[in-house]
């Protein structure tokens, strides 16, 4: 059985930085995709960014390009997040999720961690 867990989140002021991490257990990924994920209150959970687990080609929104990267380490089993020059903005949970290379949608998701950035 998959299982991710999210660590890493917490407050910290704008301009700051934090990394993220997200423990994947219960199989190997090499035929998937792991994502970030974010949420706040009353709206959808949005894009962040994603890995292809094999290669490491990575995709991210537009609003966190040049700030956030995504990187993840095969022998841990572990996907990170680092996020640098953090805006009020980028206040949420963030999640990890997985999904395997044929479908689209994500099956496997984390139980989330808060990120608060204060102005």
């Amino acid at each position: 059985q998959v299982q991710l867990a999210e660590s890493g989140g917490g407050l910290v002021q704008t301009g700051g930085s934090l990394r993220l991490s997200c423990a994947a257990s219960g199989r190997t990924f090499n035929n998937y995709i792991m994502g970030w994920f974010r949420q706040t209150p009353g709206k959808e959970r949005e894009f962040v960014a994603a890995i292809v687990w094999s290669s490491g080609v990575t995709s991210y929104a537009d609003s966190v390009k040049g700030r956030f990267t995504i990187s993840r380490d095969n022998a841990k089993n572990t996907m990170y997040l680092q996020m640098n020059s953090l805006k009020p903005e980028d206040t949420a949970v963030y999640y990890c999720g997985a999904r395997d290379l044929i479908h689209t949608a994500y099956d496997y998701w984390g139980q989330g961690t808060q990120v608060t950035v204060s102005s």
